[in-house]
């Protein structure tokens, strides 16, 4: 019997390509599939031109629940043994999930992602999988990299949000994305759990999803990023990986406003630390729990991680070379020490 997969879906705006979307996904092959579509805020037609399709069921929550909640509602929802979790603007290959299943189902595997190409240039990467910085940064990996030079499964630190598979059972011993996070970031901390609790993380070059992908950068995204990051770095690290590695992560902090003052998003940067102080009782309740349910130090997990942030999908700021080089210089020292 083919493995049965519930994919979840969020509409949220114009949505111009989520019926294209989601007729790629009822066209997989070698699954039994069906959709779970939570519309978020779809301003567009795409929601009522895929709502009677068979095997498509939508939900629609009465606000709008963000990425991390959208999915925890989609993936209540589900009956499939198996969660797909594919953005409204990625297009499957027919063959893409019952590959990135195979992968999730072998011993040891949290969870597998396709190979994420771009939808201007179906032969370039959009992202191999995303690394991540000791600071919390992370980018798309391998961006506009030709995908011939991706063609091998590796282990990657993060898997991309943009298309997933995990096992629906583990999705529910996990909890599922913190809802607190609404969006970004919330795909580094479901990877880094799993690395934690000695699970892997798998890119998957022959699970083709062509993503129409488009970097914007607004005030809401900023504050999202920037709150979301440290967030992750406050709940997922050890305390001894925190206080060795404060010194940088203060540097980071003072570049970060730096580049918020430059770019015009201070108040962006401003509002995300008033959030941490506000939620702090939740910081720690969830701090207590992912440090209680790991089994895999920072230090055995320190060779996935990078000290230079090297991001191709952004323009590089202002004196990032001396940032690079003091925080390679750093990491040298630290690393030792987790």
């Amino acid at each position: 019997m083919n493995p049965r997969v519930t994919a979840v879906m969020l509409a949220y705006g114009a949505e111009p390509w989520l019926e294209t979307a989601v007729r790629a996904l009822l066209a997989s092959t070698g699954v039994e599939l069906d959709v779970v579509l939570v519309d978020n805020g779809c301003t567009g037609d795409g929601v009522a031109q895929v709502k009677g399709l068979p095997g498509v069921r939508v939900l629609s929550p009465d606000h709008n629940t963000g990425y991390s909640g959208g999915c925890d509602l989609g993936a209540a929802e589900a009956t499939g043994d198996w969660l797909a979790f594919v953005n409204s603007d990625a297009i499957v290959a027919p063959q893409a999930l019952r590959r990135l299943v195979d992968v999730a189902a072998e011993p040891g595997v949290g969870l597998a992602q396709g190979s994420i190409r771009l939808g201007e240039d179906p032969e370039l990467i959009n992202t191999s999988g995303n690394p991540l910085h000791y600071t919390g940064l992370c980018w798309t990996g391998g961006y506009r990299e030709p995908a011939t030079a991706h063609a091998q499964r590796r282990q990657v630190t993060s898997g991309s949000g943009c298309c997933f598979v995990i096992s629906a059972a583990l999705w529910r011993e996990l909890g599922g994305f913190p809802a607190e996070y609404f969006a970004y970031h919330e795909d580094t901390e479901l990877s880094l759990r799993l690395w934690q609790r000695g699970r892997t993380v798998e890119y998957v070059p022959d699970a083709v999803v062509v993503h129409h992908y488009e970097f914007t950068r607004t005030p809401i995204k900023s504050y999202l990023l920037e709150r979301n990051r440290i967030v992750l770095l406050l709940t997922t690290y050890q305390w001894r990986s925190l206080v060795v590695l404060a010194p940088m992560l203060l540097v980071t902090e003072a570049a970060m406003l730096a580049a918020a003052l430059a770019g015009g998003w201070a108040g962006a940067k401003l509002r995300g630390w008033a959030w941490i102080w506000r939620n702090r009782r939740w910081i720690r309740a969830r701090r207590w729990q992912l440090q209680t349910e790991r089994t895999v130090p920072d230090r055995a997990l320190a060779d996935r991680l990078v000290s230079r942030f090297t991001a191709a999908n952004v323009a590089a700021p202002p004196g990032i070379g001396v940032f690079n080089l003091i925080s390679a210089g750093y990491w040298r020292l630290a690393r030792p020490l987790l």
